[in-house]
């Protein structure tokens, strides 16, 4: 391990401890700010500047082998990462309220809307409804993945690319976008083939899942983690798509 790695590693772990929801913290913390839901925008942006953007830090690093390279453009992409951070907030919330009712009513699923009011899966099974728990909360990570994230993830392929073309820096990054230019260049191929097509149902239908099962203040922190995890994989396909 190098230097630059145990630093990487200091950082990520300060930068998620707040984030964790440990008993002693909630009095300081959850009351407080991060774990308030009145302050959702704030927080929503704050955790994905952060967080997924250090994700992108550690895919590049691992495809590589530097943390920053030239015209990487950190403050642009942290930006960015938190007007996305909000936006996957609000899928969260839409869905998690809508797929129970459209599986109750439309889908003769009885009992999805109580089953996602139990505090988690251990407490949906006690009340009897595990099943349905369980069942509802893979209906609300399928959808979501499929209607949602394609779209957030072009998005940000496209800002991605804005930011390379003006070399990382944030007077560049506040140029207007060009869409039209920058939408046939993306690599479709990796797009789709890896983007799309593998980590959305085999590592996002199942995060997810996770996600929509636990309680309200643990969804916090493995979001948290989560948006990591997205920050390698787009940093991985922006790899891929400059290898093709």
């Amino acid at each position: 391990m190098k230097k630059s790695d145990l630093f990487f590693l200091l950082i990520a772990l300060a930068i998620l401890f707040p984030f964790i929801p440990f008993p002693f913290l909630k009095v300081s913390i959850q009351d407080v700010f991060l774990y308030n839901e009145k302050y959702w925008l704030i927080t929503s942006f704050i955790k994905f500047a952060l967080l997924a953007t250090l994700g992108e830090v550690l895919g590049q690093r691992l495809k590589t082998g530097v943390y920053l390279a030239k015209g990487f453009g950190i403050i642009p992409r942290a930006i960015v990462w938190g007007f996305l951070g909000i936006s996957i907030k609000l899928a969260f919330v839409v869905f998690a309220s809508g797929v129970p009712v459209f599986l109750e009513k439309s889908c003769s699923l009885n009992g999805a809307i109580d089953a996602m009011k139990a505090k988690d899966i251990m407490d949906a099974w006690a009340l009897g409804c595990g099943w349905t728990r369980l069942l509802t909360a893979f209906s609300i990570s399928v959808l979501m993945n499929v209607f949602f994230a394609p779209i957030m993830m072009t998005f940000h392929k496209i800002t991605d690319t804005h930011i390379s073309d003006n070399g990382g820096t944030l007077a560049g990054f506040f140029k207007p976008i060009k869409f039209g230019e920058i939408f046939p260049r993306i690599n479709w191929f990796v797009q789709w083939d890896f983007v799309f097509k593998r980590t959305i149902p085999f590592f996002w239908f199942p995060a997810h899942t996770i996600t929509f099962m636990l309680p309200g203040e643990y969804r916090v922190a493995f979001a948290a983690v989560l948006g990591i995890a997205l920050g390698v994989i787009l940093a991985i396909a922006s790899q891929k798509g400059k290898s093709k």
